[in-house]
């Protein structure tokens, strides 16, 4: 049985979905006012690996992964580019696709851009204000009034008095208690801003979430994700929200990934110490970057470098090189074989990822050995992490970063040939040496030299 760690419960539990045979899943995407760095693109593989995951185990999923496309930091940075906040997220969402693309990331089913679900976000915050839980402020925000759910908190584990109003600078006076938090934004001048029975403003971003999630998955659902970051006040006061909209439980299973980090320090935009997903695909194959994330725990934190990315490099060259001398196939797992059984007690086990791919390097090297069966089985097995399924030598010959092109090394392939034609041996082992510095593997055939990159 898949057994996954619930962060509400802060141990591994059976997962049993609430409807037999299917699985509703929302997971907190991007603010789009910048692009994606590689802490992002940790996330959206986390849970792409988790869909995929649960679709191979026969699951019928509804995955839902939202876009916020109004907020702070979105109408800031539009102001500050002399843009509308319209024409800045539209810029930037293209370019999100385009990078998770590359990075061979899945569309989920459904992705709600906050924009368009401000009437079912004021729905909720007049169910709130009914029931007494929100309140609107002198300052004309409306706000959630947080000492008046009872268990605020469970998620992020704190007591009220633990608890802090997140990132503020000062308290805002108009706020009953310092921990309320924001439901609906009275609009400043020249602001984004939308009518409703609180005046004219534009919904906080807690209730986003709420909102999208509820209209698309239901009141009640499986699974809830995100980055370890947005655990509290995100998804503390979502649940918050929820809950005391509904009078019912939100969701059942609470998933968080690990932070990417630089010089043991969290990536982030706040930070400065960020690597965006089109700066490191300019040096690294995109799949590459891929399978550096992946043979990572999903909730582990993971170092980011050259040197681990070279390293994951040589890996995954190792896996197309034991690939390289079979016919290509496009065959399902054969999961009752031994290694895909403990690919699949490995990927059980909370999305163990490490232990499975480490049944690909033992199926890699049946396949060095000749194994065609073996070959099958990594190749099948890779597909389902979304690894090792282009063409070995298409693969084994790119080159991000300014290398050799392909038609430079034919040209010193060529050049070769002809030395060793006329003899001329030492040239010819220049040329092959030449090309060793340069990071060109040649290999002599029957059929001729192929090459390869180091």
């Amino acid at each position: 049985m898949l057994r996954i760690y619930n962060t509400l419960a802060r141990e591994k539990q059976d997962f049993v979905p609430l409807r037999p045979g299917e699985v509703r899943m929302y997971v907190c995407g991007m603010t789009v006012y910048d692009d994606c760095h590689i802490g992002h693109a940790r996330m959206m593989l986390a849970f792409d690996i988790v869909q995929r995951w649960l679709r191979a185990s026969g699951y019928r999923v509804t995955y839902v992964r939202n876009i916020t496309d109004i907020e702070d930091k979105i109408i800031k940075r539009a102001a500050e580019n002399g843009e509308t906040p319209a024409a800045l997220t539209e810029r930037v969402i293209r370019a999100m696709h385009e990078d998770l693309g590359a990075l061979g990331v899945q569309k989920p089913d459904h992705e709600p851009r906050a924009t368009e679900y401000v009437p079912q976000m004021q729905d909720m915050i007049a169910r709130l204000e009914q029931k007494g839980l929100a309140y609107l402020a002198a300052n004309r925000d409306v706000n959630f009034s947080v000492r008046k759910l009872p268990g605020y908190g469970k998620l992020s584990g704190k007591s009220l008095d633990d608890l802090r109003a997140g990132e503020r600078v000062s308290v805002d006076p108009s706020k009953h208690d310092p921990l309320d938090f924001v439901l609906w934004k009275h609009s400043k001048p020249d602001e984004p801003k939308w009518p409703s029975r609180w005046g004219e403003g534009r919904p906080g971003w807690h209730i986003e979430c709420s909102a999208m999630s509820s209209a698309l998955l239901g009141e009640h659902f499986d699974i809830h994700g995100g980055g370890q970051d947005l655990q509290f006040p995100h998804h503390e006061n979502e649940i918050a929200q929820s809950e005391g909209a509904t009078g019912g439980k939100f969701v059942n299973f609470w998933m968080h990934n690990g932070f990417v980090r630089v010089d043991n320090e969290k990536m982030s935009k706040s930070l400065g110490n960020f690597f965006t997903i089109r700066e490191v695909l300019k040096h690294f194959d995109a799949e590459v970057v891929r399978f550096f994330l992946v043979r990572a725990h999903y909730r582990s934190p993971i170092n980011y470098s050259d040197v681990q990315l070279e390293d994951a490099k040589a890996a995954l060259t190792r896996l197309y090189t034991a690939l390289k001398n079979f016919p290509l196939n496009e065959a399902g797992p054969a999961w009752s074989e031994h290694h895909a059984m403990r690919f699949k007690a490995a990927m059980d086990d909370d999305f163990n990822t490490p232990e499975a791919v480490a049944e690909l390097h033992k199926l890699a090297n049946l396949a060095f050995a000749g194994d065609a069966k073996a070959a099958k089985q990594l190749k099948a097995l890779g597909g389902v992490l979304g690894l090792v399924q282009r063409d070995p030598m298409e693969f084994l010959q790119s080159s991000p970063g300014g290398a050799l092109s392909g038609d430079q090394i034919d040209q010193r392939i060529a050049a070769r040939l002809a030395a060793r034609k006329a003899k001329n041996y030492a040239e010819a082992d220049r040329i092959r040496q030449s090309l060793e510095k340069e990071g060109v593997i040649l290999e002599d055939g029957p059929g001729g030299t192929s090459w390869r990159r180091r």
